[in-house]
């Protein structure tokens, strides 16, 4: 299988790793960031999943070129199916979750807090009597903290956010805009290619100037869910999950034989692994309407990607 399990180049400046992304700062204020096929749950790498970051990135891509006149974005260019060039930006402490249906599974979704009988979160007060999985009234944004130094994200309101000094008013004002706008866009697209944009999650950072740009990923299978619209109806009237990209096989199979947060990792079967990856492939390919063609480039993706950033290596 053709994995990129990593990508440290000491040819390029100021490396860090993240989970799933290698990242570098240039010294002209550029970023280069590459999405290698990690795929990183309970707060650990569990394998790699061929075509996984080829996959992101190139969702991305489709994503932010489609929503360009609606938000400016970190962008500059993409040397590889792997990688983005962008701004480097100052991240915003605050994450933006747009959300258009009561559902979810963590304790900060709305439908978990919903079923316990909030009515008021995130500074927003929902009707009674609304069912699992039912459209909401009109999107709302539910802001959480973002926990750079590892901790949990935590849920805020926009009085907090303003108050507690988190953002302006001005920079709140901007960014709910833009989520906003981002996600009925998102939708509309979504609803032409037979999907529902469930909810999603935007990061924003502000540039050398103070300007509030998009960055990260926008609309991916990572940080967007996404249902099959056909399975809608029936599946809500049976009080069921509607169908979607479900790619949780390999988490769900590491669950059931240890305890992911102390055991040692079982050997995951290539069998689970190349299903994933087919999912990932078949995501892309339903919201873009695109085929996918993997780039085989190279004798491995990691040489592939090494070639492509040669002009970025200092000297070159």
């Amino acid at each position: 299988m053709r994995i990129l399990s990593e990508a440290h180049f000491p040819e390029l400046p100021n490396y860090y790793r993240g989970k799933v992304r290698e990242n570098y700062d240039l010294p002209d204020g550029r970023r280069i960031i590459i999405s290698t096929d990690r795929l990183s749950a309970f707060d650990r790498i569990l394998t790699c999943i061929p075509y996984k970051g080829q996959v992101l990135t190139q969702t991305a891509r489709y994503w932010f070129e489609k929503t360009a006149d609606i938000c400016p974005n970190h962008v500059i260019d993409y040397p590889d199916p792997n990688v983005v060039v962008g701004k480097r930006l100052d991240i915003l402490p605050v994450e933006i979750v747009v959300r258009g249906y009561l559902a979810g599974t963590t304790g900060t979704s709305i439908l978990t807090l919903y079923k316990k009988g909030e009515r008021s979160m995130y500074g927003i007060t929902l009707p009674d009597g609304l069912r699992d999985n039912q459209a909401l009234p009109e999107p709302i944004i539910t802001p959480t903290s973002k926990a750079f130094d590892g901790g949990h994200d935590e849920p805020l309101s926009a009085a907090q956010i303003v108050s507690e000094g988190l953002l302006t008013q001005e920079q709140w004002d901007t960014v709910s805009r833009y989520a906003l706008a981002l996600f009925a866009r998102g939708q509309k697209l979504a609803a032409e290619r037979g999907l529902i944009l469930v909810d999603t999650k935007y990061e924003f950072g502000t540039d050398a100037d103070g300007n509030i740009l998009l960055a990260d990923e926008i609309h991916t299978p990572d940080s967007s869910r996404y249902w099959l619209a056909d399975s809608y109806p029936e599946s809500f009237e049976k009080g069921q999950r509607p169908a979607s990209f479900d790619k949780d096989f390999v988490r769900a199979w590491v669950a059931e034989r240890c305890d992911p947060y102390k055991d040692e990792i079982p050997e995951i079967p290539v069998e689970l692994v190349e299903e994933t990856s087919k999912v990932y492939i078949r995501a892309y390919e339903t919201i873009t309407g695109r085929k996918f063609v993997p780039d085989d480039r190279e004798a491995t993706p990691r040489e592939r990607v090494k070639a492509n950033l040669a002009a970025y290596f200092p000297g070159s």
